[in-house]
């Protein structure tokens, strides 16, 4: 199964636990795929940079290699139309339509109620291990 992953998904994943960090050792084990495109690995980037800044400690340059080699990368696209209302989370869902990915998972709340694009659903963490990772 295909999926996007937000960021703010991605980082609480690595640092908590709960549902984000249940849906990366998902991808870890192989259970899932996930998609990424240049625009979203540079926002995993950007967000990593400003986190070692803040904490030096924190360096998320290794699992960011890592997802660079063991995800689906697609290239950047638009979709024909604004979709969400912070359009800067638009680069999710055209990822994931290119990809045909199932889902992007986020805990934003301006990109969870779009709910569906283009055969995607856009689902919250916890609701996506509840349905999917059982």
């Amino acid at each position: 199964m295909r999926v996007v992953i937000d960021t703010n998904v991605f980082v609480s994943g690595l640092f908590w636990k709960g549902p984000p960090a249940a849906i990366l050792k998902a991808w870890r084990d192989g259970r899932i795929e996930m998609v990424l495109s240049p625009a979203i690995l540079d926002e995993y980037q950007r967000v990593g940079a400003e986190l070692n800044r803040l904490l030096p400690v924190i360096d998320l340059g290794p699992i960011l290699g890592m997802l660079a080699v063991n995800s689906r990368i697609v290239q950047d696209s638009e979709l024909p139309e604004q979709v969400c209302s912070d359009p800067a989370d638009d680069k999710l869902i055209a990822a994931a339509v290119v990809a045909n990915a199932e889902y992007v998972i986020s805990g934003d709340k301006a990109l969870l109620r779009v709910q569906e694009y283009g055969g995607v659903r856009i689902i919250a963490p916890g609701t996506f291990v509840g349905a999917c990772l059982k």
